[in-house]
C-alpha cells in the first residue's frame, strides 16, 4: 500500500537497492548522498536538545539537497525531522507497518507514505532506499534498527555509512557496551569502527561523507529482500530459517 502525499516522486526507486555508494573500500573519496535514512523516536524525550537535534539534521538535509527516508511517523522526533525536510522542499518517504499506523501517525501524513506488513519489511524498505543511515535518540525500536543495520554492514550486506548523533551523551552507555564487546572478544576492532559518531548534525554528515567501509567478512551482495536477509543471517549463525 502506497500513499503519494508529495509532489516529488521517487525518481530512481529500487535502482539503488544494492548499495551504490560510489566509492570502493580502498578509496577515501567523498560520498554524495541522494537520500539518508534516519532512525529516531516516536517521542521527543524530556530534553529540548533532542528536538533541536532532529531539527538540525532536517536542516542539514535540506541545505545539502538530500532527501529523507524514515519510519513514517508524524509524532515525536520522527514528526519533527520529516516536517522540516518536507517544508524545506525535499522529498520525504515514510515506511510504516500496518500495526503502527494508529500509534505513530497523528493527523496528516508527511510526504509519501508506504505501508508494509511488518517490521522486517520496514527496515529492508528503508535500507534499500537510502545511501546512508543516521540514528538520533530513541527507544528500543530505534536501537534495534541501528544495531541491525550495523550487523548488515559487518556481514558485508551493504557498505553504506552508519552514523550516530550522540546528543548530550545519550548513547554514551551504548558506545561503552560496544567497547566492552571488543574488550571481551565478541566484537572485532574493525567492526567497532563501523559506527560513525558525532555530537553535531553538520559534523556527523561530514564524517559520513568521508567514511571508508570496513568488514569482518564479505557476504554475497544482497537485494534487501526480507527472506534473503533472514536466510543470510541464519546461514551466518548456523541455524535454519523458520517456515
Amino acid at each position: 500500500m502506497f500513499f503519494n502525499m508529495g509532489s516529488d516522486p521517487l525518481a530512481d526507486g529500487d535502482k539503488r537497492m544494492e548499495g551504490e555508494e560510489g566509492t570502493s573500500t580502498k578509496e577515501a573519496k567523498r560520498r554524495i548522498f541522494k537520500r539518508i535514512c534516519v532512525f529516531c523516536g516516536s517521542r521527543t524525550g524530556y530534553k529540548s536538545s533532542f528536538s533541536d537535534a532532529a531539527l538540525q539534521i532536517g536542516k542539514q538535509l535540506v541545505d545539502r539537497k538530500i532527501d529523507l527516508v524514515y519510519g513514517g511517523g508524524s509524532v515525536g522526533l520522527m514528526g519533527l525531522i520529516s516536517k522540516t525536510v518536507f517544508d524545506g522542499g525535499r522529498h520525504v518517504l515514510g515506511v510504516i507497518p500496518k500495526a503502527l499506523l494508529s500509534h505513530e501517525i497523528s493527523g496528516e501524513t508527511i510526504g509519501d507514505l508506504k505501508v508494509v506488513e511488518d517490521m522486517h519489511q520496514r527496515k529492508s524498505e528503508m535500507a534499500k532506499n537510502a545511501d546512508a543511515f543516521i540514528a538520533l535518540p530513541g527507544g528500543y525500536g530505534t536501537m534495534e534498527e541501528l544495531l541491525e543495520i550495523i550487523a548488515w554492514s559487518q556481514f558485508g550486506i551493504h557498505e553504506k555509512p552508519v552514523g550516530l548523533l550522540n546528543v548530550c551523551g545519550y548513547y554514551n552507555s551504548l558506545l561503552a557496551l560496544f567497547d566492552k564487546g571488543v574488550e571481551e572478544g565478541f566484537i572485532e576492532d574493525s567492526a567497532r569502527k563501523i559506527v560513525v559518531v558525532a555530537d553535531s548534525a553538520e559534523e556527523l554528515i561530514k564524517r559520513l561523507e568521508e567514511y571508508v567501509p570496513v568488514h569482518d567478512r564479505v557476504a554475497p551482495r544482497q537485494s534487501w529482500e526480507v527472506n534473503q536477509l533472514l536466510e543470510l543471517e541464519c546461514t551466518t549463525s548456523g541455524t535454519s530459517p523458520k517456515s
